[in-house]
């Protein structure tokens, strides 16, 4: 009984002690500012036909220039490809990604990105699958953005639809990696009346953690040292 109590002790304070610092090594913006470029896209419009209102958040993390990989600041892609390696091959996206592939990987979905060596190493391109949940629909040198919410095998709208996006960029002035992951969840599948998103306050409560868990463990792959 001591060594059980003792141990759901530890790990209490443990995960404790790993919010705290996320809390304050991430920043979380919610709303999105009315000006932000993914509400004046053409993928946002395409996706949410029906101007829907919907759940939005970005969260952000600072690094210091020294402590990025230098490869990765070389050529202009190379740091947001690097960092969507890293938050789906990540510590932080392996209890997702084996829950879906439980649930989703077979024959129709075998040529999705399901493994780690998978993840870590592709390209990202539009049309990517990712574990039969995200589908990459936009790539720049700044950003790679997916769609979210159902499986892509689904593409027409349904009522759970989202947009995630993946950015990377390089703050020349302050001396910092911005790395930053941006949500926009709405209903797609016909118009909602109202200004509150599809996601209960609780669940937008748990998705901003998650998305800090995401951000943390995958900006691993873009540093020099994990701290």
């Amino acid at each position: 009984m001591g060594i059980i109590k003792k141990t759901i002790y530890t790990t209490a304070l443990t995960g404790t002690t790993f919010l705290a610092y996320l809390g304050a090594a991430t920043t979380v913006i919610s709303p999105l500012p009315d000006g932000d470029p993914l509400l004046r896209s053409k993928i946002y419009s395409k996706h949410n036909q029906h101007h829907n209102a919907s759940t939005q958040d970005v969260a952000i993390k600072r690094i210091p220039l020294d402590k990025i990989r230098p490869e990765l600041l070389a050529k202009d892609g190379d740091l947001a490809l690097e960092f969507c390696r890293g938050v789906w091959g990540g510590l932080g996206y392996r209890i997702q990604r084996a829950y879906l592939a439980q649930k989703y990987k077979n024959a129709e979905t075998a040529h999705q990105l399901w493994t780690v060596e998978q993840l870590n190493s592709s390209k990202y391109e539009p049309k990517t699958i990712v574990t039969d949940h995200f589908e990459v629909v936009s790539k720049t040198a700044n950003e790679i953005t997916v769609r979210c919410g159902d499986t892509p095998r689904n593409p027409a709208p349904r009522d759970s639809d989202g947009l995630f996006v993946i950015g990377a960029e390089v703050d020349k002035k302050r001396g910092e990696a911005v790395l930053s992951l941006k949500s926009c969840f709405f209903n797609s599948g016909k118009k909602v009346e109202g200004i509150q998103g599809p996601m209960p306050g609780w669940i937008e409560e748990l998705h901003r953690w998650y998305s800090r868990i995401l951000l943390e463990t995958g900006s691993w792959r873009t540093r020099t040292t994990w701290v």
